[in-house]
């Protein structure tokens, strides 16, 4: 099937509270803006500089989600455009996302990454640290940042029930910290991002809003 055809077809299955962030990492533009023609809006990055190249030549109405591990050193690119950063796994990058955003005069939207896996490879904090991230002084005095909510990566593995298990466990996570933030200009707990290609039907189904599919939409990803 084409782009447009697999995009049809995800979004057709999708729950109308749910969040499509297409993934178009390793992806040529011309792919981009077939799914972009077909009325997609939403792309997904793992690499600040792929990101911002993609950012410079296509429409200026696309929202650019960064998926990936995010280095601080690389967040100056991403602050003037960036509309979602999911991968938001320490006080430092927190600080760094917040200072490049006050240069560029912005309130950056992240995410807190949570360490579901149980795998090493999978970058996140834990529970305890998300909880006293948000109570920390320094995340008080930020300015230019708006935690969004919360994201997290499953195990790969063929065992569902330890994908549920580790989506589950985040889905509860969301459900306290909503429940002990209420709305306000810095926090507004209301995304949760989880669940890709291989696994999204089972995030949904535990509580996520919005999910990160691209080999679904674009085929296999190119590594040349």
């Amino acid at each position: 099937m084409s782009i447009k055809e697999n995009l049809e077809q995800i979004k057709t299955s999708l729950p109308k509270n749910v969040t499509l962030v297409a993934v178009s990492k390793t992806k040529p533009e011309s792919d981009i803006m077939i799914a972009y023609g077909a009325g997609q809006r939403v792309f997904g990055e793992n690499k600040v500089q792929e990101m911002t190249s993609k950012w410079e030549n296509l429409p200026k109405d696309i929202k650019w989600h960064m998926i990936g591990h995010v280095q601080r050193n690389k967040v100056k690119y991403m602050a003037p455009f960036v509309s979602l950063i999911h991968g938001v796994d320490s006080l430092k990058l927190l600080k760094e996302i917040n200072k490049q955003a006050q240069k560029h005069d912005r309130i950056i939207n992240c995410l807190l990454q949570v360490h579901i896996a149980k795998e090493d490879t999978k970058f996140g904090m834990d529970e305890g640290e998300v909880i006293s991230l948000l109570a920390s002084d320094e995340f008080k005095n930020m300015q230019n940042i708006k935690i969004m909510g919360l994201m997290g990566m499953a195990t790969f593995t063929e065992d569902e029930t330890r994908i549920k298990d580790e989506f589950t466990f985040l889905h509860g996570l969301f459900k306290k910290l909503k429940g002990i933030y209420p709305a306000s200009a810095k926090i507004n707990i209301d995304t949760l991002s989880m669940g890709m290609s291989g696994d999204y039907n089972i995030a949904i189904a535990c509580g996520s809003n919005m999910v990160r599919i691209g080999s679904n939409i674009f085929g296999a990803r190119n590594y040349n």
